[in-house]
């Protein structure tokens, strides 16, 4: 394994903790609240930051989100990266990646995600003469032939992230199946306040109009692709706390002598890096297998599992060596506390994902 960034990656990574450090400020975040930044995605778009990840691969998107967490800045780059361009890049075909990957990449079309644990959507499918250039299979159980390339959707999901920003939303039914639906016939968002301000929302279907993604392969991969994208954006996220921290605990002077000197600052730093650095390499080994074409459903797991656990402690860490300018809700170290603590929800209790981890293992999967 060899997690060093290729000449692209690192250039890509490089401009974007550019376009981060200047437009993600914390003057720009407290005035863009619960919503989205439009002038950061329009030069993140502008850039070519989310077009090509195509190219770079998940652990090159791992590096940018990793930018993104450091300054915690509010746009949909995560989602629409993994539920949007690489999902139609590994499952869509020609026609869907035609119509579709332009304008994810130039950012007028931002797409979402929901896959709840527990199936909450119900879908139909189709009828009518296959069509087989728009991917058509035979159905069987109803004894003729149907097209189950487009259908529509029922149902809500109480929890999508960033859903509010999204033109359209790729969303797993009951059996597991993918479906690309845009936000339009069919579909209602309500806005949702979460820990973190991520432009979240509730999704309710009504017969929404929709298209398969993929074959019945695809939830298990764009699932995993998801848990190590936001796992590497939680790396981010603790880096940038743990790095406000160290600078405060350094400037910060207590009877003479700064903060940063003191036995008990160094080990409460030092046991966050390395919860840190646990995180950020479980999710580039997880990045680096899929991009390499390897089996990596346990280690996604992995990653997320660190993440979760590690990443609400570093959190905490960052805030609590701050003293009591961490609870002011207005200082930056607080931003990152929110988004921790919302991608530790988001990702799933330790327990939980450990159980999933024992029960692939014990599969032999």
């Amino acid at each position: 394994m060899d997690f060093t960034p290729t000449e692209e990656q690192a250039e890509a990574r490089d401009l974007a903790a550019r376009i981060f450090g200047d437009l993600a400020t914390h003057e720009r975040l407290e005035a863009t609240g619960t919503g989205s930044d439009p002038e950061l995605w329009k030069a993140l778009c502008g850039a070519g930051l989310v077009s090509a990840v195509a190219e770079l691969g998940l652990l090159g998107l791992v590096l940018l989100l990793e930018e993104q967490g450091r300054k915690t800045a509010q746009v949909p780059y995560a989602t629409s990266c993994v539920y949007g361009l690489l999902a139609l890049t590994a499952h869509g075909t020609a026609e869907q990646r035609e119509r579709l990957l332009p304008g994810i990449g130039d950012g007028s079309v931002v797409v979402s995600g929901a896959l709840p644990a527990q199936g909450g959507v119900r879908a139909s499918a189709g009828g009518g003469v296959r069509d087989s250039a728009r991917g058509g299979v035979r159905d069987s159980a109803q004894g003729g032939v149907r097209d189950l390339a487009r259908g529509t959707l029922t149902g809500t999901v109480p929890v999508v992230p960033w859903l509010r920003d999204a033109t359209h939303v790729l969303v797993a039914d009951a059996g597991r199946r993918l479906w690309l639906a845009p936000l339009a016939e069919g579909t209602t968002v309500t806005s949702v306040e979460l820990t973190a301000p991520w432009a979240a929302g509730r999704l309710t279907l009504d017969d929404a109009p929709a298209e398969r993604l993929g074959g019945e392969d695809a939830y298990a991969d764009v699932l995993a692709t998801a848990r190590v994208a936001f796992a590497g954006l939680q790396a981010g996220v603790c880096a940038g706390s743990l790095a406000r921290a160290v600078a405060h605990v350094n400037g910060r002077e207590q009877f003479g002598r700064p903060l940063a000197t003191r036995q008990a600052v160094q080990l409460r730093a030092a046991d966050a890096y390395m919860d840190t650095e646990a995180i950020r390499v479980t999710a580039y080994e997880a990045a680096w297998r899929r991009d390499m074409g390897l089996s990596y459903d346990t280690h996604a797991l992995t990653a997320v599992w660190w993440a979760s656990e590690a990443g609400q402690r570093v959190v905490h860490t960052g805030q609590h060596l701050h003293g009591g300018a961490g609870a002011d809700l207005g200082h930056p170290v607080h931003r990152h506390f929110l988004w921790g603590r919302q991608l530790d929800a988001y990702l799933g209790c330790g327990g939980e994902v450990l159980q999933e981890l024992g029960e692939l293992i014990a599969n032999g999967e």
